[in-house]
């Protein structure tokens, strides 16, 4: 499965940003997952073997408990796939940037008193 595959799913993605905080029992991120978008224990646990299956995720037994953490491999072959496409909108938020700086310029400059060179 491709990573846009495995991303493609609203849970799997809220699942990887609660796991970004650390790891998380699989009975936290039911409860988690199961009030956010009103899914079953079971479903959620399929989303976790999508993601475990396809390396995001991690996961390791602690007594009784499954704890689970996202694994950034397959992440940062995602990033370096977007990577080739960063100069679509790079140059626009340079340009956007520039703009801002210069609307927060001519703020500045039309907030405060005229010197007495200004003055009519």
């Amino acid at each position: 499965m491709h990573a846009l595959d495995v991303l493609g799913a609203p849970v799997r993605r809220r699942i990887l940003v609660l796991l970004a905080d650390g790891e998380r029992s699989s009975g936290e991120l039911a409860a988690a997952i199961g009030a956010e978008f009103g899914i079953s224990h079971p479903a959620v646990s399929q989303h976790l073997k999508v993601l475990r299956d396809n390396g995001f995720a991690s996961v390791r037994a602690a007594g009784t408990r499954r704890l689970y953490a996202v694994d950034p491999a397959p992440l940062e072959e995602l990033d370096a796939w977007v990577d080739q496409f960063r100069g679509f909108w790079t140059q626009r938020l340079d340009a956007l940037g520039t703009e801002l700086r210069r609307g927060r310029r001519r703020t500045a400059a039309s907030d405060r008193p005229p010197t007495t060179e200004e003055q009519p």
